[in-house]
């Protein structure tokens, strides 16, 4: 029956979420709040893994919270239903594609879904900055100021920021790769 579940969730996921990897997390931070599938914590580890390796990190994302769910077998169901969505209607769209190219309605179409992802994207990384330099949890129990931010995680995204601009030729896998260790390190 989860396999089930998770096919219906991500399939839905997949539907939605127009704009690729990042466009998901507002449906799995829902999950998060929802299931007992993985936590927020998980979610944010899974964003950091799905970046690090290769792949669309949609499904990379997918894979994880499947398999956290319900191993082998749950990764296979949440990415195959989340790509299932994006097959479809690739292949409706192609169907009626030549038809109607040209047409001024389709086009407008095409260009409000570019403004409808860029919302997706950016406000995945207002809440993927939110978890990664605030603690409002930790906040709320001691009303402490100082305990609102991680302070090792600010760090380090100063730190990555200034490198980024002072060495742009530098490839970014470097700094995804250094920052990964700074972070198994300091277990941030």
């Amino acid at each position: 029956m989860i396999y089930l579940h998770l096919f219906l969730q991500f399939f839905k996921t997949g539907l939605f979420s127009v704009g690729g990897g990042l466009a998901t997390f507002p449906f799995l931070r829902e999950m998060a709040s929802r299931y007992d599938w993985f936590t927020m914590e998980d979610l944010i580890d899974m964003i950091a893994i799905s970046e690090s390796t290769p792949g669309p990190i949609g499904i990379n994302m997918s894979t994880y919270a499947g398999y956290n769910a319900a191993g082998i077998l749950g990764g296979v169901a949440a990415t195959l239903s989340l790509v299932l969505p994006s097959l479809l209607v690739i292949v409706i769209i192609a169907s009626f594609m030549a038809r109607f190219q040209s047409s001024q309605l389709v086009q407008s179409g095409f260009y409000a879904l570019r403004a409808a992802t860029a919302g997706l994207i950016a406000g995945a990384m207002f809440e993927v900055l939110l978890l990664s330099l605030f603690d409002l949890q930790l906040y709320a129990r001691t009303k402490n100021p100082f305990s609102l931010l991680r302070w090792p995680a600010l760090f380090l995204f100063t730190v990555l920021a200034f490198l980024i601009r002072r060495f742009p030729k530098i490839h970014p896998a470097v700094f995804i790769l250094g920052s990964a260790l700074v972070g198994i390190v300091l277990k941030l």
